[in-house]
């Protein structure tokens, strides 16, 4: 509530008592291109028309310009909520792109999930008071084209982070329940399910399958948590993925090993929590996209 009722102070500061000066949504009403009022058509320096109208809202006591330091402020408040996205939407990227969902299949690491939810934190404790700067009425929402943008943007981000609650306390905890309750025996023989156990997190051995035989890889300092270069993964066969290694399979085989892969029987099926959260992180794929064509719609359309 704390945090709140602060974003709420900030939008209050950037927020001038009342601000009809030139917006898109002014152009909308009165049917004018932004060149009508501006020389660049994204803003600053006013044409003859701009300044009249300019000073026309003087005249009726209707100009309030932000101060220096609310601009400083606003400013400030923009980047850092720009930068945060760029940290946020490229961690998804780069998730989906390089290490692929599978990576968080089995239950979010700690960083990503504080990663995460510190962009989320972000991005919404600078987000309310840009937005209340922004928007004088309620109705700018629905009633201009700016404000149907950002609600469905304002839209899709809760959907994200809706979606990112619902992964965290409810599938994260199943998925790593279903992890940690077999035991962890040496039985010689495992099938791709029990190899998906071993993935060295929590304390759990981190064993990978190479051409059919199996190898711990728990005491190799490349292996921290069962993850190697952040693109492969401990509990899986990586006899595909090392014929893109910059290394050869000299350094599997120094490895100790601990048994044998026995072959697949059929397809294995997905948990249900599992293709839950499959679904989860696709959808945020999409999203991300959505919401960066929403801004190119703002700055281009």
């Amino acid at each position: 509530m704390k945090i709140l009722l602060f974003c709420l102070a900030i939008g209050w500061l950037l927020c001038p008592a009342q601000s009809p000066y030139g917006t898109p949504e002014y152009a909308e009403q009165t049917h004018f291109d932004c060149q009508q009022c501006h020389v660049d058509p994204t803003g600053g320096r006013l044409t003859k028309a701009g300044e009249d109208f300019r000073d026309d809202l003087k005249a009726r006591g209707l100009y309030r310009p932000l101060k220096s330091y609310q601009k400083v402020i606003r400013l400030i408040i923009g980047y850092l909520h720009l930068l945060t996205a760029i940290a946020w939407f490229g961690t998804i990227l780069y998730v989906h792109i390089l290490l692929k969902p599978a990576y968080a299949a089995k239950g979010l690491p700690k960083g990503e999930l504080i990663l995460g939810w510190l962009g989320i934190i972000l991005l919404t404790g600078t987000g309310i008071p840009l937005t209340i700067a922004r928007i004088p009425t309620w109705e700018t929402f629905y009633t201009t084209r700016f404000g149907i943008l950002l609600s469905i943007k304002l839209a899709l981000f809760l959907i994200m982070a809706s979606s990112a609650a619902f992964v965290t306390f409810i599938i994260g905890p199943k998925l790593r329940k279903r992890v940690s309750q077999p035991s962890f025996e040496k039985k010689g023989k495992y099938t791709l399910e029990e190899l998906s156990r071993f993935d060295g997190n929590e304390k759990r051995p981190a064993y990978i399958a190479y051409r059919g035989k199996i190898y711990d890889v728990s005491s190799s300092r490349l292996w921290v948590e069962g993850n190697h270069g952040r693109k492969h993964l401990a509990g899986n066969d990586l006899t595909e993925a090392l014929r893109l290694a910059p290394h050869g399979e000299n350094k599997i085989f120094q490895m100790p090993l601990v048994g044998e892969l026995l072959p697949v029987e059929g397809k294995m099926e997905k948990s249900k929590p599992e293709r839950v959260f499959y679904f989860m992180a696709y959808m945020n794929l999409i999203f991300v996209f959505l919401i960066t064509f929403i801004i190119a719609l703002w700055r281009w359309g």
